[in-house]
């Protein structure tokens, strides 16, 4: 019942193109266009934190790879669940402005995990500065993993579950992150000391 209703779900949102968004979709979910943005968001927090913004840059870099590693290599193998551009059920209505993605199994997404990880991480680091820093980083993880919708290399479930555990690891690296700087090192490297 949930896989039907989640493959359903997936051609609605799958077959909602059009020519001119596949070129946009495509730029979207690849990593490169991404770039300026992630030397922005470190900018930011180095700017905010000062040298302790390298503590900021090694929690991103920590999120990433768990969220990273947990996808691709424990969740995608475990589940073994085809993406939908292999499943044999629906694959030939499936649009796919990119081609065939690399690997077979799509649950849980990496993009949407990495994605919303490192929006939950740099939320909780940077809020307190920029209020609106969380609408902007959430958006740009919601966008990033709608696109793995849209160029159809994953269901909507695949990308929610990513978010959802990206969410979690982001904000449990922010707080041992928070925690093991409090206890163990001076004030002047903590991420609660005034600048």
């Amino acid at each position: 019942m949930v896989r039907a209703i989640d493959s359903q779900l997936f051609l609605f949102l799958n077959g909602l193109h059009a020519g001119w968004l596949d070129t946009v979709m495509v730029s979207i979910t690849q990593m490169w266009p991404w770039i300026p943005f992630y030397i922005l968001l470190l900018y930011a927090a180095l700017k905010h934190y000062g040298k302790r913004g390298w503590w900021i840059v090694l929690g991103v870099a920590i999120v990433v790879l768990c969220t990273d590693q947990l996808s691709s290599h424990v969740c995608k193998p475990l589940f073994q669940r085809l993406r939908p551009c292999f499943n044999p059920e629906i694959k030939e209505l499936v649009h796919l402005p990119n081609g065939l993605p690399g690997g077979k199994y799509g649950f849980v997404s990496s993009h949407a995990a990495n994605t919303f990880g490192v929006a939950a991480f740099l939320t909780a680091a940077l809020r307190k500065q920029w209020r609106w820093i969380g609408w902007v980083l959430y958006g740009w993880a919601l966008l990033s993993s709608y696109s793995r919708i849209y160029v159809g290399v994953h269901y909507p479930g695949d990308v929610l579950a990513g978010a959802a555990i990206g969410i979690l690891i982001g904000l449990m690296i922010w707080l041992l992150m928070k925690l093991i700087l409090k206890n163990h090192l001076d004030r002047s490297t903590r991420l609660d000391a005034p600048e």
